[in-house]
């Protein structure tokens, strides 16, 4: 192989490895977040995550610079609130359920937005498949499958606030994306804070737990969201697609090796059907583009 060859390979897998270092990171900080409850709560802790974002993005992308009209404003706000939503949802649904369970439930909000703009008769196998998933996971008593009823409805409305993420974000594509996610994380900031502080009070300003807090905005935020941009970039659709589709097993690794969270196989079916109809129904949408394209040629 050539010194060409292998700068070509190199480029190619880049894309690849940021897509795969931003899962890592994030499940490793979502891992190293709850570890955080006992003392400050999930409230507390998401607010340390989002606030700390929030600051952070503010100061890389200084979003003053440009004004914003009354509509795309308003548009900033939705975005930022249904941000904060799906973040204060996902981890108050992490206190009661394990971190790999509920990022495969989560999932089912994009999953649901995608087979929503098709017109595909085959997606309806996608949406059987993951409700099927999520059936696996019922009865939702803690006698019979062991899941907290409150923690799996979390991680059903943060699903519902990620579909709802996708189509205002959509609406926000318009505007510089620095812009839009710097102040759509400082409105998510404003909404989270009042119950972080309702559940942690002055344990907030603890300098100890500042540190810890910042450490976790990087890990699932700052870091995850560059490396993303750097994938999106570079990977088409349909392999970025795929390749998130492995977060939910990630998540489950990573909650059995950091927090000791044990799944059963019933539940590891659940991810995998989940997930099997996440990859379905990307591979479906990127094929169907492709033949409408070469119908279009």
């Amino acid at each position: 192989m050539t010194g060409t060859d292998t700068r070509a390979v190199l480029a190619g897998l880049a894309p690849v490895a940021a897509l795969v270092g931003s899962i890592v990171c994030l499940v490793i900080g979502t891992s190293f977040a709850k570890q955080l409850f006992p003392v400050i709560g999930a409230e507390g802790t998401s607010a340390y995550r989002v606030t700390l974002a929030a600051v952070l993005l503010l100061a890389v992308w200084r979003p003053w610079r440009r004004t914003l009209g009354r509509r795309d404003a308003g548009v900033v706000v939705l975005y930022g609130l249904v941000l904060g939503g799906m973040n204060l949802l996902f981890y108050l649904s992490l206190r009661t359920i394990p971190l790999g369970l509920a990022i495969a439930i989560e999932f089912v909000g994009p999953l649901l937005v995608a087979v929503a703009s098709s017109r595909r008769a085959v997606d309806l196998v996608w949406v059987a498949l993951a409700m099927l998933g999520l059936c696996l996971l019922l009865p939702l008593d803690r006698a019979s499958s062991g899941l907290d009823p409150v923690g799996v409805a979390c991680a059903l409305g943060a699903a519902l606030c990620w579909a709802l993420y996708i189509l205002v974000g959509q609406r926000a594509g318009h505007l510089p994306g620095g812009q839009a996610v710097a102040l759509g994380m400082s409105v998510a900031a404003l909404v989270i804070l009042p119950f972080g502080i309702a559940q942690a009070g002055m344990a907030l300003l603890s300098p100890s737990l500042v540190v810890a807090g910042l450490a976790v905005a990087i890990l699932s935020s700052a870091i995850p969201y560059s490396l993303e941009m750097v994938a999106l970039r570079g990977l088409p659709r349909q392999t970025f697609g795929i390749l998130l589709s492995l977060e939910p097993v990630c998540s489950a690794l990573a909650g059995f090796l950091i927090l000791g969270e044990r799944l059963t196989p019933l539940q590891g079916a659940a991810i995998a059907c989940i997930m099997a109809a996440s990859v379905g129904s990307t591979v479906g949408a990127y094929r169907a583009k492709r033949e409408n394209l070469r119908q279009a040629g």
